[in-house]
């Protein structure tokens, strides 16, 4: 089936959808396009992948999940612009995470298109082995949290269909900090900003102060922190001084890969930053208040989501990923010598240092 798009594409707005079939285009920029693909994900609907027009063809940023609604809503954007998958020239990924990075794969063998990927996601997809389960990872750290339970469920996860087989290579070329990209007389600045993952990386148009920001700089969520198949000892370290880089460079339009682009860099990193200290700080206070305890302790007193709801209302993967940022934020304290951490059990007992 083939996806028809009838809107204009002079129009400063792209994204009046009138049907089921109609992808969310916004203009952002003279020549570059925002378009809502979907995911199949259950709980996260879409990306948005960005197309920019270079003098030589297209540049894709984030362009999704290796499946055939959302290669099918990619293909239908790049026909409203003019376009066919024979005029993509490079494509970019903010991280590999596959939703933004397993049609970047497919597509570049394909195509046989350049893509480029942080040099920081080494270490996730060559650790990559679909036979050792979903999250092998995780399922020791969520030991270590004292939430063995948890692990067990999670450790008796199965690959979805959407999961399966999906392409999860190496890139062309790796990039690192200070790269700077030529998209065609666009040229996007590489900042290294780790903390999501090990590798992630923003790009930035500084000429049009655009910030092409993934999952570091999201408008109304908090990324996870360090959700990876190989991830770093301190992420929310290096997530927050990711967070200063940006707040340090002059304000641009963030263009996220999920939610609006209606908000500025600056602001946002901010935001983040205030939130996470509240964080260190609740958690701190909570080890306290119990003289010691397990991450998994401290996360059942917490809330969760921005509906602010109790650990045991989410499901297992959400657990999972709220129980490792709790980690996240104890380790952390611990380098910071404001906690000590007990590593004689099979789950770590943190108390005040």
């Amino acid at each position: 089936m083939t996806t028809e798009l009838s809107v204009s594409i002079d129009s400063p707005d792209l994204g009046a959808a009138t049907g089921s079939d109609t992808a969310d285009l916004q203009r952002i920029a003279p020549r570059v396009v925002r378009a809502a693909i979907p995911l199949p994900l259950p709980d996260l609907k879409v990306i948005n992948a960005y197309l920019v027009a270079g003098d030589d063809g297209v540049t894709l940023i984030d362009p999704g999940w290796a499946c055939a609604e959302s290669e099918e809503k990619l293909l239908a954007a790049l026909d409203t612009l003019g376009y066919t998958r024979s005029d993509v020239r490079r494509i970019l990924a903010t991280h590999a995470h596959w939703d933004h990075y397993s049609l970047a794969v497919k597509w570049r063998h394909e195509l046989g298109v350049e893509l480029a990927l942080g040099s920081g996601e080494r270490h996730s997809i060559s650790s990559f082995d679909p036979d050792r389960g979903l999250h092998p990872a995780q399922v020791g750290m969520l030991t270590r949290a004292g939430a063995p339970e948890l692990a067990r469920q999670v450790r008796r996860l199965k690959w979805q269909p959407y999961e399966r087989d999906v392409a999860f290579t190496p890139p062309d070329r790796w990039l690192e900090d200070g790269d700077r990209i030529d998209c065609g007389g666009i040229t996007l600045t590489v900042r290294s900003t780790p903390g999501h993952t090990r590798g992630h990386v923003v790009f930035a148009d500084e000429a049009n102060r655009l910030m092409f920001t993934g999952d570091h700089l999201l408008p109304r969520i908090t990324p996870s922190i360090g959700f990876e198949d190989s991830p770093e000892p301190l992420p929310l370290r290096s997530f927050l001084s990711s967070l200063r880089l940006v707040l340090d460079l002059p304000e641009h339009r963030m263009l996220p890969a999920h939610g609006g682009a209606d908000r500025t860099t600056t602001v946002r990193a901010a935001e983040l930053i205030e939130h996470h200290r509240d964080r260190l700080a609740l958690v701190a206070d909570l080890v306290a208040a119990r003289g010691q305890a397990t991450a998994y302790e401290i996360a059942t007193r917490m809330r969760w989501t921005r509906h602010d709801r109790p650990i045991t209302d989410l499901d297992p993967i959400h657990r999972m990923v709220a129980v490792i940022e709790v980690m996240s934020h104890l380790d952390l304290l611990v380098h910071q010598g404001t906690l000590a951490e007990d590593t004689s059990h099979p789950a770590s007992v943190f108390q005040p240092a």
